[in-house]
């Protein structure tokens, strides 16, 4: 049997994280127009709500990490810390992290929600994706860009709006399900300053690197954060 063309291989792969990434999008699209983000309701309910819609749309899903759904001060927690469940409040923010699998392929995405009319948290959910499509632009704007300078910039973006990383990295390798571990915790792996590799490239096996931008954005004196995350590369 005559092998697959590695362009071609590398063209399907590329088509299945962008379609992982489009059924995220009607996903939490649906999420929205559902309302299940709301007050009232605790954050691992709301996890649970997502979870069954997802099911419901798409059949059974898997998750490649751990669902998130954090408002009020749990927003400021990183997210391998775990703080306990919280009844999302009337005057709240809250974002969601969900890595769901669709086919094989990894989507990693999250949005944000503001309740109430706080204006300091309405403005952080306006930033986030204005601080995301200008990361992207960096990121397109030089081929050789290495994960520090992308990280350093990102942190400038975030500081010029007024916000701070409420994270060590800003983002991650993505793809395949089950993916080879990103290497632990090693730098070449994710957007963060000790990454003075260039992001453009291939990976271990030879196959083209595919990143997510994760942006989690706090206001520490305020007490509360936000989050947004997509594909970087690929749209």
């Amino acid at each position: 049997m005559t092998a697959e063309n590695p362009d071609v291989l590398e063209l399907r792969r590329a088509e299945g994280l962008v379609a992982a990434q489009e059924k995220a999008v009607a996903l939490f699209a649906e999420v929205e127009a559902r309302g299940l983000v709301a007050p009232g309701a605790g954050e691992r309910e709301v996890s649970d709500r997502i979870r069954d819609l997802a099911n419901e749309m798409f059949g059974t899903t898997k998750h490649w990490h751990k669902r998130i759904i954090r408002s009020g001060p749990n927003t400021l927690s990183p997210y391998q810390e775990n703080p306990p469940d919280r009844i999302i409040g009337a005057d709240d923010i809250a974002f969601a992290d969900f890595g769901p699998i669709f086919e094989e392929y990894e989507a990693d995405f999250g949005r944000t929600y503001v309740f109430g009319h706080d204006p300091d948290k309405h403005r952080l959910v306006r930033d986030l994706p204005l601080i995301f499509d200008a990361g992207r632009a960096a990121f397109e704007a030089d081929p050789g860009i290495t994960g520090k300078e992308l990280h350093a910039e990102v942190e400038r973006l975030a500081a010029e709006a007024g916000w701070a990383v409420g994270i060590w990295h800003a983002g991650h390798m993505v793809g395949e399900f089950p993916h080879e571990t990103n290497e632990g915790a090693k730098a070449a792996s994710y957007i963060t300053p000790e990454n003075g590799n260039p992001l453009r490239g291939t990976d271990r096996s030879g196959r083209v690197r595919h990143w997510i931008l994760e942006l989690h954005l706090v206001d520490r004196e305020r007490g509360f954060g936000g989050f947004y995350e997509q594909l970087l590369d690929l749209a």
